[in-house]
C-alpha cells in the first residue's frame, strides 16, 4: 500500500437563502487553501436542484480552481453520467486533462438528487441503468474505440474522440458507491477506483466497507482484470477538528443543524439517513454512531484509524465538504488535519517522533560530555595563560 492520501469531497453544503456568489467564492478559496496544505486531493459535486448544492458543473469549478492551484488533484465528485452524452463527457474531460496537465480525475455518479433528473423526464431507476451503459460507452472512447451506441437518451453514430488524454495511459476514474454492491461491481469490471460515499455517512456504509471490496476483487476476477489497486479506493467520511472538543462542538454550532435539516427533510436522498433533534443530538450522532469526529486531533486519527481497520486498507480518505463552523473555524480544521492527522498515516511523524526519543534517551550522556568539554577547553586556555 502507498502512503494514505487525504484530500476533501466537495458536494458542496451552502444554506440557501444567502449569496451564491460568495458562496461558490468560499469553495474555490478552500480548495485554494487546502493545495497551500498540501492536501492531495478535491473532488467536486454536480447537483441543479435542492438549494444547497449548487455547483451545476464540477468540470467548470475545476478549470477555475486549477488556475488557482498548484499541486492538488481535481476530480468530478461526481459528474451525473446519466444525464449526459457519454461522448461528451469523456471529450470535456480529455479536455481537462490537458488543461490541469494530468491533475484532472474523473468520478461518475448516476445522479443522487431526484429532483435533478426528474427535471430531465428519468427517475432514479433510469438513471442507474444509464450509469451502467454510459460508463461502458465512456471507457471505450477513452481506449481509443470508434463506438457506435443508442441508448435511451443519445444515438452515437461512427463516436470518437479527437484528442488522446494528457495523462498516461490516462486520468483518474472511479465509480461512486453508498451501501449497495452496484458501485463495486463496476469498479471491479472496468478496472476503476472506488469512491466509497456512504463509508461512513450511514451505519450500512460502515459495515458494508469490506464486503465492497470483495466485489470489486470478484468482479474484476470475473472479467479478466488486473487485481484491484486498493490505493484507487477512496472513502467520504465526515469531520470537524478543534483545540479542545468542547471548542469543536461550539463551532459547529453555526452551521450543522443545516446540514442535518438537508438530508432530514429536502433531499429526498434516504441512503444518507441522518438523526437527530437538536444540535447536541447531531452532534452526539455524528461521534457516537461512529461515523465521523467532531473533537480534537486525536479524535480524528482515531476515525481515520477505525476505517483501515473497519476497510482492510485504502488509498484516501476525503473529508465532505460542510459549512458545520463558520468560515475561519473550517479553515482551522483543515489546518489541524494537515498538520497533526495527516503525518501519522503519511510516515512523517514517526520519524520525528523516534528523533526525539533517541536524544532523550542519551540526553543525560550528551549533556555531561558537553560540560566536560567546556571543563577542558577552561583547563586549557588556564594552562595557556600560565605557560605564558
Amino acid at each position: 500500500m502507498s502512503r494514505l492520501r487525504f484530500g476533501t469531497f466537495l458536494a458542496p453544503f451552502h444554506q440557501p437563502g444567502q449569496n451564491p456568489t460568495l458562496a461558490l467564492q468560499r469553495d474555490l478559496e478552500l480548495v485554494e487553501h487546502l493545495d497551500r496544505l498540501g492536501f492531495d486531493e478535491a473532488w467536486i459535486g454536480e447537483h441543479h436542484s435542492a438549494g444547497s448544492e449548487i455547483i451545476a458543473s464540477p468540470e467548470i469549478f475545476i478549470a477555475a480552481a486549477a488556475e488557482r492551484t498548484r499541486n492538488i488533484r481535481l476530480g468530478t465528485g461526481v459528474t451525473s453520467i446519466s444525464y449526459h452524452n457519454p461522448l461528451w463527457v469523456a471529450d470535456r474531460m480529455v479536455m481537462l486533462d490537458h488543461l490541469t496537465r494530468g491533475r484532472t480525475m474523473l468520478g461518475c455518479g448516476p445522479g443522487s438528487l431526484p429532483t435533478d433528473s426528474s427535471m430531465i423526464g428519468l427517475n432514479p431507476t433510469d438513471t442507474r441503468e444509464l450509469l451502467e451503459v454510459n460508463l461502458d460507452i465512456i471507457m471505450r472512447l477513452l481506449r481509443g474505440e470508434v463506438v457506435n451506441a443508442e441508448t435511451r437518451t443519445h444515438n452515437l453514430i461512427d463516436a470518437q474522440l479527437q484528442l488522446a488524454p494528457y495523462s498516461d495511459t490516462c486520468f483518474d476514474i472511479a465509480v461512486a458507491a453508498v451501501a449497495s454492491p452496484t458501485g463495486p461491481r463496476m469498479a471491479g469490471q472496468h478496472g476503476i477506483g472506488l469512491l466509497s460515499i456512504g463509508a461512513t455517512l450511514t451505519q450500512d456504509g460502515f459495515d458494508a466497507l469490506a464486503h465492497h471490496w470483495s466485489v470489486v476483487e470478484e468482479r474484476a476476477a470475473h472479467h479478466g482484470q488486473p487485481a484491484p489497486d486498493r490505493s484507487k479506493w477512496r472513502l467520504v467520511g465526515l469531520m470537524h477538528v478543534a483545540e479542545t472538543r468542547e471548542q469543536a462542538y461550539r463551532e459547529v454550532e453555526y452551521g450543522i443543524e443545516h446540514w442535518f435539516r438537508y438530508f432530514q427533510k429536502v433531499a429526498a436522498f434516504p441512503q444518507m439517513a441522518v438523526e437527530g433533534g437538536d444540535v447536541k443530538e447531531m452532534i452526539d450522532f455524528i461521534n457516537d454512531a461512529g461515523i465521523g469526529a467532531i473533537g480534537t486531533v486525536e479524535d480524528a486519527k482515531a476515525q481515520v484509524q477505525k476505517l483501515v481497520d473497519q476497510s482492510g486498507g485504502f488509498g484516501a480518505m476525503l473529508l465532505l465538504g460542510h459549512e458545520w463552523a463558520n468560515p475561519e473555524a473550517t479553515k482551522r480544521s483543515w489546518e489541524l488535519i494537515a498538520q497533526y492527522v495527516v503525518p501519522e498515516f503519511q510516515g512523517q511523524a514517526a520519524g520525528t517522533l523516534a528523533a526525539k526519543d533517541r536524544a532523550s534517551s542519551t540526553r543525560e550522556k550528551h549533556a555531561q560530555s558537553q560540560l566536560d568539554a567546556v571543563d577542558t577547553m577552561t583547563k586549557r586556555y588556564e594552562q595557556e595563560k600560565a605557560g605564558g
